[in-house]
């Protein structure tokens, strides 16, 4: 396998992480998902295992992810933190320095953002299956205030470097379209 590069890190901590927290909550109200956590029979963990155990924290972190923009994102915008409207016809020359902007601060805010929801599954799961204490409950909420405020600041960093480097147009495509009158028919002007 090769090096660990820059987007893989981003690929691994946008969606693995909060997927596999995703499927250790599920393992809780899954023997089945329990018993991949877990390896299967007495020799323990396997290859095979280990590749299904990848390939369902990849589905789980991209369902997390799905939930993220339907919550996070929307809660985000509703709180001030407006996505802008950045101008891609400035992005060939700049699509390196664009792909480092969104590693190093896009992914970390799926990072966040995931992982808050994820653990917001996650942990009341294991607590109501016999886990935790009103210590363990501080910390859930400690961290989930960490990973909403973490998620806010990388995305609002995202949002400022990258309108910082493409420039914002002036309205959106639906703004446009909203703006611009129909077309009128040939008929229409000949009447």
């Amino acid at each position: 396998m090769g090096e660990l590069s820059v987007r893989n890190f981003g690929l691994l901590i946008a969606y693995l992480i909060p997927g596999f927290l995703a499927l250790w909550g599920l393992s809780f109200l899954s023997p089945a998902v329990a018993e991949w956590l877990r390896g299967a029979g007495s020799s323990g963990p396997t290859v095979g295992g280990f590749l299904y155990v990848l390939l369902a924290s990849v589905a789980a972190g991209m369902t997390v992810s799905a939930l993220r923009w339907a919550v996070v994102d929307r809660a985000h915008g509703m709180t001030g933190l407006r996505r802008p409207q950045l101008d891609f016809r400035n992005l060939p020359g700049k699509l390196d320095a664009f792909e480092q902007i969104n590693e190093h601060h896009y992914r970390y805010y799926q990072f966040y953002s995931n992982s808050l929801i994820a653990v917001l599954f996650a942990y009341p799961t294991w607590r109501i299956h016999g886990g935790g204490s009103i210590w363990t409950d501080l910390g859930f909420l400690f961290v989930e205030v960490v990973f909403a405020a973490g998620s806010r600041d990388a995305l609002r960093n995202f949002y400022r470097r990258a309108s910082q480097l493409l420039g914002e147009s002036e309205a959106s495509d639906d703004e446009r379209n909203r703006q611009a009158p129909p077309p009128r028919d040939e008929e229409d002007e000949q009447a």
